[in-house]
């Protein structure tokens, strides 16, 4: 085995010669020389600007203007005050009037939808009694009272409006409640009227 034992004992002694000049060192050692004659200190002349660098702050004599803070206010929520109610207005539907049918030659009666609720249909029969109908062959001991149901007193009661103001534009609707048909619905004494 090699030995690769290297010795630094001379590196750090100030007196060989051979220490201050390592192998690894690129420039040699400088030594200084004491200088034999000490210069005198040479002090530069300070060159003053003729114009200052920043101009001073402008001093005034007086004391600076205050505003008055104004107050900050800061609105108050609406008020609310209560009024008289308000109440929708009933629903008043207009008179079941449109443009008269065409002339035709097949004859029509218009009679009461069986599948419409009784309450409608009598609501419907209400406004065709009041609004133009002949309605006293339906009531009490009248040809036209039996059989004693909505739907019976509603038919004359629709046909009865229908001829005597489709031709000013009466519909058979009543609301969906009635239809036309082309078979006469009268029987026995009760006639349902042909216009």
């Amino acid at each position: 085995m090699l030995d690769y034992h290297i010795s630094y004992e001379n590196v750090m002694d100030p007196t060989d010669s051979s220490a201050s000049t390592s192998p690894f060192c690129i420039n040699p050692p400088v030594t200084p020389v004491p200088p034999t004659v000490t210069p005198a200190p040479v002090t530069p002349t300070p060159t003053i600007p003729t114009q200052p660098l920043f101009p001073p702050p402008k001093v005034t004599s007086s004391p600076p203007k205050s505003t008055p803070n104004t107050p900050i206010t800061v609105p108050a929520p609406p008020t609310f005050t209560p009024g008289p109610p308000v109440f929708l207005p009933p629903i008043v539907y207009p008179p079941p009037f449109g443009p008269p049918p065409p002339r035709s030659k097949q004859v029509l009666w218009c009679v009461a939808k069986p599948s419409v609720p009784d309450p409608i249909i009598q609501e419907a029969m209400d406004y065709a009694c009041g609004s133009g109908a002949d309605c006293s062959p339906i009531k009490t001991n009248g040809p036209c009272y039996q059989p004693d149901t909505v739907i019976s007193h509603a038919s004359y009661a629709f046909n009865s409006y229908w001829q005597n103001l489709k031709e000013t534009g009466a519909t058979c609707d009543f609301g969906g409640a009635a239809v036309l048909i082309t078979k006469d619905p009268s029987y026995d004494s009760c006639h349902f009227k042909l216009a």
